[in-house]
């Protein structure tokens, strides 16, 4: 309108006669009222009613096919079924408010639906449903479930060649749609998928589809096993951005292409004040959640396969489900299969990390033998040696060298590094912290170990940011918040003595002896081993590591 009023409106009126009218007629259709550039019309069929709408999308396609983009007049349609109130020749009622709702959320050219209306047309028209989910709508009390009407392929005809996955987990990010009705909005859609795609880029481990290629499917309604097949990816990410005054709200889901199975979903309402540091924030938040969904997903792929179809990176995920535990009895497990896996990719940085860390856990909780430590620290240096881009492999490492080797310099340019390529990476957050907290320097530990919470806070290994926050504390002195942060641990991962350890310290030097004495014997009896000065030895100061042992032995624990 704001180009050529005359000509739209005329284009406008030339669909209405040529088209739409036509097919309403055909079709049973009432014109109730027009408002503008929207119509309410009803039927005495929801078929009826569902057909005509898929005719007339289908015809409107047809005759913007051949015209500019800036040209083109594309219509959304909402469709419910439900009682109404008819008054002076118009309609009310709850049913044509859930409709219009409908049409608000549909994208151009587009056909939304309730489930309702879903449930009667069935398998009544060559058309499929997808499952959009329940959405809170304006001056409606109850959510509504919304489905889009897609195209059913034609018997017989031939599917798209599907291509083959690769040997690594892969994702698609697909555009998101813009549910706001506010053209300005599609720039902050898209550059914040844009983010999003970079971000996920520096995930090593992770194979993404660029931009030029997930784009295709602005503005389609897509089946995601269909994108998962013409793209050859294990994973779809989707979403929606939706305006309404100066808020915003930003939904996302990852979804696994081959079952259609939803593997994470959030939703984020923010307000729209800066819209810059809004879409860093937003991205920032959606790359920490998927990175451990998907971790996760490969890891239940993995359990699913024969032994001896591993491969190094097979072998790695495996041994990773293993490593997560922190315990010997885990490492023990993890060790052989990263060993086979270097023997098979000498070069693997990942695989050496984690091996330095499951040597750094079998020294702390299986008698300080020198070999685990010296073992620890040649496979952190080969892991930093190869991992030039690797995140999670740099965090391993850093992490390693810190604690058996005191390595400070080293460590920190590692764990920095780990985090200049993956800033939202729960594992580069949170194990750097625990070295940082060690140090000293227990702002900062907090501070990442807060920030990887926040990012990820169903993540299976949140249990070490705790771990972090409270040896921070415990070094400051502040014990109540020391003790807090360590039953937060334990909770997550009941059988980490360490942590265990620090709760009873704390205890003792609040004056709770009963209490720290028997935290100090369920230390001692998961780890018979247990030695003060063992624990205190990742302590880089002489009065802070003097503090602990004298703490620990308070609470009954041997020197």
């Amino acid at each position: 309108m704001g180009a050529d009023e005359e000509g739209t409106l005329a284009a406008l009126k030339g669909h209405r006669r040529e088209l739409i009218d036509p097919l309403l007629a055909t079709h049973q259709g009432r014109i109730v009222k027009t408002t503008g550039d929207g119509m309410l019309i009803a039927f005495p069929s929801v078929v009826d009613a569902v057909r005509c709408a898929v005719v007339v999308q289908e015809g409107m396609a047809s005759r913007n096919a051949n015209l500019p983009e800036d040209r083109r007049i594309r219509f959304r349609v909402g469709i419910n079924v439900g009682d109404v109130i008819v008054e002076d020749g118009d309609i009310f009622g709850d049913g044509v408010n859930v409709a219009a709702r409908l049409e608000a959320l549909a994208e151009p050219g587009t056909i939304c639906v309730s489930a309702v209306v879903r449930e009667q047309v069935a398998d009544k028209l060559p058309i499929g449903f997808a499952d959009l989910g329940a959405h809170t709508v304006k001056n409606i009390a109850r959510p509504v479930h919304v489905f889009r009407v897609e195209a059913r392929a034609a018997p017989g005809a031939p599917a798209a060649p599907a291509l083959a996955l690769p040997d690594r987990p892969s994702i698609a990010v697909l555009p998101f749609q813009n549910m706001s009705g506010d053209a300005e909005q599609e720039y902050f859609c898209d550059g914040m998928v844009e983010d999003i795609i970079t971000g996920l880029s520096r995930i090593r481990w992770l194979m993404v589809i660029a931009r030029n290629s997930s784009f295709a499917y602005k503005g389609k309604a897509v089946d995601v096993k269909q994108v998962g097949r013409e793209l050859g990816v294990r994973y779809v990410l989707e979403g929606s951005v939706r305006k309404a005054g100066g808020r915003v709200r930003i939904t996302g889901q990852l979804i696994e292409a081959a079952s259609g199975a939803h593997l994470w979903a959030e939703r984020y309402d923010r307000d729209l004040t800066d819209i810059f540091a809004l879409q860093d924030e937003i991205t920032l938040a959606v790359i920490g959640a998927i990175e451990p969904s998907v971790r996760t997903a490969e890891f239940e792929r993995v359990k699913r396969k024969r032994p001896e179809n591993l491969d190094a990176y097979d072998l790695v995920l495996r041994a990773w489900s293993y490593a997560m535990s922190a315990l010997p009895d885990g490492a023990a497990q993890a060790l052989p299969l990263l060993e086979r896996a270097i023997a098979l990719e000498p070069n693997y940085a990942l695989a050496h990390g984690i091996a330095a860390w499951c040597c750094e856990q079998r020294w702390a909780r299986a008698g300080h033998r020198e070999e685990d430590r010296l073992a620890g620290i040649a496979h952190a240096r080969a892991a930093l040696a190869a991992a030039s881009d690797d995140a999670t492999a740099l965090a391993f490492a850093g992490f390693v060298l810190s604690m058996l080797a005191h390595d400070a310099a080293t460590a920190l340019e590692a764990l920095d590094r780990s985090l200049a390529i993956s800033p939202s990476s729960i594992v580069a957050l949170s194990h750097g912290a625990v070295p940082l907290a060690f140090m000293g320097q227990s702002d900062r530990a907090i501070e990442r170990a807060e920030l990887a919470l926040r990012l990820s806070p169903f993540d299976p290994g949140r249990w070490a940011c705790h771990v972090a926050i409270c040896i921070a504390h415990f070094l400051a002195e502040r014990d109540e918040a020391a003790a807090e942060a360590a039953r937060r641990a334990l909770e997550l991962n009941p059988n980490f003595s360490s942590v265990r350890a620090l709760l009873a310290a704390a205890l003792a030097r609040r004056g709770r002896s009963a209490d720290a004495r028997a935290e100090a014997e369920r230390v001692l009896a998961t780890e018979p081993g247990f030695s003060a000065r063992g624990l205190a030895s990742f302590v880089y100061s002489d009065e802070p590591r003097d503090k602990l042992v004298a703490a620990l032995a308070a609470a009954g624990l041997p020197a």
